[in-house]
């Protein structure tokens, strides 16, 4: 299977490259990519919400007032949960909310958002993205020309000078081929891959 290359205008470079059908050429499994980047997601909240029950509250050790003769409601204790400072009847607690996700089901939902992207036309290869200095406007002009405004760029390595030009364009996000995830994937309109990038992809999905 090839795939086109373009050049820093966006056209065709005229060269393309080879890569695995079995990566970038397999069928959409919209149930499994649906199932992938809810696990992703469920694995990146924190859970360190925490209340306190009626038994972690400071205090309240003693009975208010007697049983009976006050005219008051009976209690045993400030800190019950109808009290003001007092206790939470369901209190949260601290939990995990990663799911497994075994790695035959993560690369079969990875090959199959990048074959969905190469058949949508939004994967762009190029064959490097050198930066040769720190200059947001420099790289922002760049990416215009080659007809991104909403992209997602995969080096490897990403350079430094690439990372900080970058920086500052929220339309622009830059990580390395081993940072690449379903949800980086689709957070984005289009991809840039660098040929280098794009081999050591092929090779997570073999």
């Amino acid at each position: 299977m090839e795939l086109a290359m373009i050049d820093d205008k966006g056209a065709a470079a005229g060269r393309s490259v080879g890569v695995s059908p079995s990566a970038f050429g397999a069928e959409y499994n919209e149930a499994l990519v649906h199932q992938i980047v809810t696990a992703y997601m469920a694995g990146a909240r924190a859970g360190t919400k925490a209340q306190k029950t009626r038994a972690q509250v400071a205090g309240g050790g003693r009975k208010p007032w007697r049983q009976k003769g006050t005219g008051h409601a009976r209690v045993g204790s400030i800190r019950s949960p109808l009290w003001r400072g007092g206790g939470t009847t369901f209190a949260a607690t601290p939990r995990d909310h990663s799911q497994k996700v075994n790695r035959k089901m993560y690369r079969g939902a990875m090959r199959s958002i990048l074959s969905e992207l190469v058949r949508s036309g939004r994967l762009r290869i190029v064959e490097s993205l050198a930066v040769g200095e720190i200059k947001t406007k420099a790289l922002e002009r760049r990416l215009k020309d080659m007809g991104f405004d909403d992209v997602l760029i995969v080096d490897e390595p990403a350079s430094e000078n690439l990372l900080l030009s970058a920086r500052n364009l929220h339309w622009v996000a830059v990580i390395d081929s081993a940072q690449v995830n379903p949800v980086s994937l689709l957070a984005f309109g289009q991809v840039l891959l660098t040929e280098a990038a794009l081999k050591k992809l092929e090779e997570r999905l073999q």
